[in-house]
């Protein structure tokens, strides 16, 4: 039997997931669970490079952590954990730290933009990022990593770095990480701007719904998103963005073709899909709610599948910096 192939995501907890998110969960991570060996981690160390409330922090890390289980991961069949719970990823970092040339830092433009952004905050970590994350990546032997635009030249990076370690110790304590595409499904766009898509890191909340907002916050959100002046409910994402992009969303919950909801909405205006998607979002959400609220008034419970998650991911990020001591020199801990 072939082994399954090793996927990693990490996600920053910062913000909150959104509708987006969920709709993507829903249709990816339980297919992946089955097809995939799949490792999902808390990235409360990289959230570090921006100043985070100490309390805040604290309690996203758990939110986040339960909204992942509230989506429908299984920590059975994959491995979740923060990352500051496996000391093995700063361990790495500072040795990949130590291999990587200045030049291939500076040409990282997500820095230049931070930079703009936190001007009052431009520290190091910022800057060596990137290789934190190539640590993340590498010491469970990632085969594939989902990353979007943004984060396309980090990989590269830590693909560069993967040559580094190569050219100096030698092949095979390293797998060289591919991208992961996965098959596109639907695109949800920001509520106010329909140009961009849905993202848990914008500053303006009412661009998404985050899958734990109440009900009358999730109405309102829907209620003022952005359509444009005419009355007829019909797709056209190139003339009316706004109103496809509702669309879309109806019709991956309500599970309707387009033309199904055309006709439904036929002589009606916009107002009244507005509300429809208002109430079946809600309803749509409610059991994710649920098991939410649930697992947020149960933090030992929390403490305790977070403490297997890291056990687990520990074992096999300690099998790969035990060979990278043994290569560059340094004696492994016994």
């Amino acid at each position: 039997m072939t082994a399954k192939k090793t996927i990693l995501s990490g996600s920053t907890v910062t913000g909150d997931l959104t509708l987006g998110n969920y709709i993507g969960a829903i249709t990816n991570w339980k297919k992946l669970q089955e097809d995939y060996d799949c490792l999902y981690f808390l990235a409360d160390l990289h959230a570090l490079t921006v100043f985070q409330d100490p309390k805040i922090l604290k309690d996203r890390t758990y939110s986040f952590f339960a909204q992942y289980l509230a989506l429908g991961l299984d920590p059975e069949k994959n491995t979740i954990f923060a990352q500051s719970h496996v000391h093995e990823h700063t361990e790495l970092s500072w040795i990949l730290t130590c291999l990587t040339p200045l030049g291939y830092l500076n040409r990282m433009t997500q820095f230049k933009d931070k930079s703009e952004k936190h001007e009052k905050n431009v520290n190091a970590g910022l800057y060596t990022y990137p290789i934190l994350m190539a640590a993340d990546i590498l010491l469970y032997q990632a085969d594939m990593v989902p990353v979007g635009e943004d984060q396309r030249q980090h990989l590269e990076l830590c693909r560069d770095i993967v040559g580094f370690f190569q050219n100096r110790y030698g092949e095979g304590t390293f797998k060289m990480p591919e991208a992961y595409i996965g098959k596109m499904g639907a695109r949800i766009m920001s509520l106010q701007d329909p140009s961009k898509k849905m993202s848990k890191s914008d500053e303006n909340d009412k661009n998404y719904v985050s899958i734990i907002d109440d009900a009358k916050k999730i109405e309102k959100k829907i209620k003022s998103a952005a359509t444009d002046s005419d009355t007829v409910v019909n797709y056209d994402p190139e003339n009316k963005p706004g109103l496809s992009n509702l669309m879309v969303i109806y019709s991956v919950l309500g599970n309707k073709t387009m033309a199904e909801i055309e006709k439904a909405y036929e002589g009606k205006m916009y107002g009244h899909l507005k509300v429809d998607l208002a109430e079946l979002t809600v309803e749509t959400l409610k059991p994710v709610h649920e098991k939410y609220n649930d697992l947020m008034k149960n933090r030992d419970h929390l403490d305790q599948l977070l403490r297997k998650g890291a056990e687990k991911a520990s074992v096999r990020a300690a099998l790969t910096l035990t060979e990278v001591y043994n290569k560059v020199g340094l004696i492994p801990r016994r």
